[in-house]
């Protein structure tokens, strides 16, 4: 089993449980803070994203690249450096922007933002910045090289403290105002974070193979050449993250004002924007844990091929990566759009937010496509390609935001559209930019059967919805039609020739079963 099977496989089960965990978390934030409550904490989170972009200076895949590369050469003296430099760095830059943060939330709250109430969970989430940043540091390493359990693990340790903590957190500050409680939500998101480090340092410190602290600076003064070698993925990779951070910084904002400009005023926006943001968003990109996980897996494994010229490799994992997103993707894609009104009522209580999902769904197959496809431009050395595809991408999601977002005929409908349009834009620019590089063929009838598969999937899952006994319960009429809907795209798949039996005896561990089949 190759070391990128079953580190993509290892980010699966843990992205997926992590996912379900997240999804619980928002459960419990939605049900003990509302619409209004989730509003005011999506608004601060993309401001949280943008300095720990800044902070991190895109040194985690800079670091998964590098590390790569030196462990198949054997310098392990040059790993090292490559994690002291990239200490000092990034604990040096949260250093300087934790108590900007501080320092900025009143200006940010009363003047860029329609709702002040906003001042208390920007706040709350400035003490993560610089845990964040060593964490960020860590994770890159292990998966540099190609060791993904520690970061699995940690992600799915730093959920469980996040749900332990959030519904007695938020339930205790929510007499004190709804702004308190969001606040407290996003002290959970602290902790756990806090957790998830000593996880990683624990673990780091079992598994290392030097002392980190021995010469610590003689090693930052010696790593000039080991800082403009990570420096030339970081930098381009941190502007690509800077323009997705920045952009994502201002969209609650400029939604707000946009829908101020179409007559809806602050508190109402914030309950709309939270509905979007905060119900259908994670719920569009809870099967993007596929695609971050042969993201992330892809670097360290593309990285390698390419060092070697091995253009053959290289072309085989993309296509094998596009191809499984595209199938797992697309049963999402079907799942939601179907079943958008049950799953929201089951999980929130409530359908608001499946309009959205509806509305979305279908191009959420290309946000699925982008990961993948970025972490292949950064392996390649095409970072900054993939940093101006995503300008152009952010732009035109603003653009169309603000033009549609603001006329009462669209409103928040108008925020929903543009940010898929920004999702297409990016990905066909990604797509673009790779195949200029990597020589790749396009099977069109595969995904021709793929897009049939999806069609009669879907209308076998409505089918069963619509026609169950409507006195079974709701969760039970949810559970058969997605069971059936499953149950009949995984067959129309093996039908068609799209899963074959040499794919099933590639999964790590359970393979074996179907080879002897």
């Amino acid at each position: 089993m190759s070391k990128f099977l079953k580190g993509t496989f290892i980010l699966l089960i843990a992205g997926f449980i992590t996912r379900i965990l997240g999804f619980i978390n928002r459960i419990v934030i939605a049900r003990c803070i509302g619409e209004e409550g989730v509003g005011l904490y999506m608004m601060a989170f993309p401001t949280f994203i943008l300095v720990v972009t800044i902070t991190q200076m895109g040194l985690p895949v800079a670091i998964s690249k590098n590390v790569a590369e030196a462990e198949a050469k054997g310098d392990f003296a040059e790993i090292k450096k490559i994690l002291v430099v990239s200490l000092a760095l990034t604990i040096g830059l949260s250093v300087i922007f934790t108590p900007a943060l501080l320092l900025l939330a009143p200006f940010l709250s009363t003047t860029l933002f329609t709702d002040q109430r906003i001042y208390y969970p920007l706040m709350a989430i400035a003490p993560v910045i610089p845990v964040i940043a060593v964490s960020s540091v860590l994770r890159g390493y292990f998966q540099g090289r190609q060791n993904m359990r520690p970061a699995a693990n940690s992600q799915i340790l730093e959920q469980l403290v996040r749900i332990t903590l959030i519904a007695v957190m938020t339930k205790a500050f929510i007499p004190y105002g709804i702004e308190y409680a969001a606040a407290a939500a996003m002290v959970s998101s602290v902790i756990g974070e806090l957790v998830s480090l000593a996880y990683l340092m624990t673990t780091f410190k079992l598994k290392k193979r030097f002392k980190l602290r021995n010469n610590f600076f003689q090693f930052v003064q010696s790593g000039k050449e080991t800082f403009h070698n990570l420096m030339e993925i970081a930098i381009p990779s941190m502007g690509s993250r800077m323009i997705g951070s920045v952009s994502w910084f201002f969209e609650p904002i400029v939604v707000a004002h946009s829908l101020a400009i179409a007559g809806v005023i602050a508190a109402e926006a914030t309950k709309q924007y939270g509905a979007l943001t905060g119900y259908a968003l994670p719920l569009l990109m809870l099967p993007s844990f596929v695609t971050f996980s042969l993201a992330t897996s892809l670097v360290p494994a593309i990285s390698e091929a390419n060092s070697r010229n091995n253009q053959k490799l290289i072309e085989y994992r993309l296509q094998e990566a596009l191809r499984f997103v595209f199938l797992t993707g697309g049963l999402a894609v079907i799942v939601l759009y179907v079943l958008a009104d049950p799953l929201m009522q089951i999980m929130y209580g409530s359908t608001n937010g499946s309009y959205f999902i509806r509305v979305m769904a279908p191009f959420f197959l290309f946000y699925y496509y982008q990961g993948p496809l970025q972490a292949v431009l950064q392996a390649l050395n095409l970072a900054r390609a993939a940093m101006i595809n995503s300008l152009i991408g952010a732009v035109v999601k603003t653009a169309v935001i603000f033009l549609l977002a603001s006329q009462a005929a669209f409103g928040i409908t108008g925020a929903a559209l543009g940010i898929v349009i920004g999702f297409v834009v990016v990905t066909a620019l990604h797509f673009a930019t790779v195949i200029k590089k990597v020589s790749f063929t396009f099977y069109i009838r595969d995904y021709v059967k793929g897009f049939l598969a999806m069609g009669a999937s879907g209308y076998i899952g409505w089918w069963l919805l619509d026609n169950i006994q409507l006195d079974e319960p709701l969760l039970t009429r949810l559970f058969i039609s997605l069971c059936g809907m499953t149950l009949s795209y995984t067959v129309l798949l093996l039908i068609l020739g799209l899963i074959k039996k040499d794919d099933l005896k590639r999964i790590p561990w359970i393979g074996k079963f179907f080879s002897a089949a």
